[in-house]
């Protein structure tokens, strides 16, 4: 009599995209979660020099905030356009979402102008001034990082490449953008609102 090999149930492995974009997300999520602890670590420490409340407009950034959460809607509902093989919605949806992730980087842009030429209030002002430009800075960077993607995705789609078959890996890069828009959330919360 032959005994029969015991069956092993092989646990289902998540596909590579997943994995490498989870990874990507969890680094950065430790990375902005540093930052925002030094932010508030540093907080009101300066020993001399101008304060949150005596710079910031909660009233740019609130707008800001409104462009950069709407975007997570529009590239949603892109998605939803190339899942059911709607190239000229795709299209539509994603050049929206490039527009607020523009908007918001504009935004930012009138901010440091404003902070920077009319206040004199630069990196080297006081610790506040050290923390607030890396913290906003390395966000707006990551949000120019995922426009410049978007733009690329949204060309691609433009000359036809872009197929319903490649929803899964547009999807990773919408979920960096996802994260984008949530590490703002903090941003926005500790400096414009808490850091007030």
């Amino acid at each position: 009599m032959t005994s029969q090999p015991n069956s092993i149930a092989v646990p289902k492995m998540l596909p590579h995209g997943h994995v490498g974009m989870m990874s990507v997300i969890t680094t950065e999520i430790f990375f902005f979660a540093t930052l925002i602890v030094v932010y508030l670590a540093y907080l009101g420490k300066s020993i001399s020099g101008p304060t949150p409340e005596e710079l910031l407009s909660i009233g740019l950034a609130s707008i800001n905030t409104v462009a950069l959460l709407a975007s997570s809607v529009t590239i949603i509902l892109a998605l939803k356009a190339l899942r059911a093989s709607n190239q000229k919605k795709f299209l539509t949806w994603l050049l929206v979402t490039v527009a607020l992730g523009a908007w918001f980087l504009v935004g930012t842009a009138i901010e440091w102008t404003g902070l920077v030429g009319d206040a004199h209030f630069t990196l080297q002002t006081n610790l506040f001034g050290s923390t607030f430009y890396t913290l906003v800075g390395f966000h707006a960077f990551h949000v120019t990082f995922g426009v410049c993607a978007l733009s690329f995705i949204w060309f691609c789609g433009f000359m036809g490449w872009v197929q319903k078959k490649h929803h899964q890996n547009i999807e990773y890069v919408s979920w960096y953008w996802h994260f984008v828009d949530t590490v703002w959330i903090a941003v926005f919360l500790v400096v414009y609102v808490i850091g007030r």
